[in-house]
């Protein structure tokens, strides 16, 4: 029996983006059960009014990863620079995350760069639950079939997938690697809502998950 099932749930589906130690068994993720990604539209135009000045690379925070955790985002360059920050920011909170996982640091401030609210509340938990079970993320891990949407009001939506099967729970006191075989629920839909802050940085403010979506295994 694995410690890897579902993905931490808060009371509005908060989730954060990673494995999961939860005990075995289900989980409801998402009670509707839609599997379809039908965008991240949340409304309004395309393009942002907001336009604060970016952040320069010394503004934002350091992200150093272990070197046997390595990425795959097969999110192609959208072309519109807005979007481009949205999928580029959204990268560094799923590194953030795993980052303070492996530094087992639940108040790291990489993470509470890129994140707000919601977002910023499920993945401090999320974090700690790692840390309590003394493991990290090990592994590959690949996200994939990015539909982002910026509106007019400087709030974003992004829906994604990830592919965890080749992704493993590592002990940080013992370094054994907990290798699970592949399985349909290690495709997981992402939802997220964002907002362009007063530095120019895409905050995940909220993001929803679904294990095992048929959408992600197309």
């Amino acid at each position: 029996m694995n410690r890897r099932p579902t993905l931490l749930a808060a009371a509005a589906l908060t989730a954060v983006a990673a494995l999961s130690l939860s005990a075995c068994g289900g989980g409801e993720e998402n009670p509707e059960g839609n599997d379809k990604i039908a965008g991240a539209d949340t409304g309004g135009d395309a393009s942002a009014s907001a336009s604060p000045s970016t952040p320069t690379t010394s503004d934002r925070p350091k992200i150093d990863l272990p070197s046997d955790l390595t990425y795959t985002f097969d999110w192609p360059k959208t072309g519109d620079e807005k979007k481009d920050a949205v999928l580029a920011d959204s990268e560094q909170f799923i590194k953030a995350v795993d980052m303070a996982i492996a530094e087992q640091d639940p108040l790291s401030k990489a993470y509470r760069f890129y994140s707000e609210g919601e977002a910023a509340a499920g993945s401090r938990a999320f974090i700690q639950e790692f840390v309590d079970y003394r493991d990290r993320i090990t592994g590959a891990k690949r996200y994939y079939d990015a539909n982002v949407k910026v509106n007019s009001d400087g709030t974003a939506g992004l829906v994604y997938c990830e592919d965890q099967n080749k992704a493993y729970n590592k002990s940080v006191k013992t370094g054994k690697t907990d290798v699970t075989p592949a399985s349909k629920e290690n495709y997981v839909l992402y939802s997220s809502r964002l907002r362009i802050n007063e530095q120019g940085v895409w905050i995940t403010e909220t993001l929803t998950s679904q294990r095992g979506s048929a959408a992600c295994q197309s």
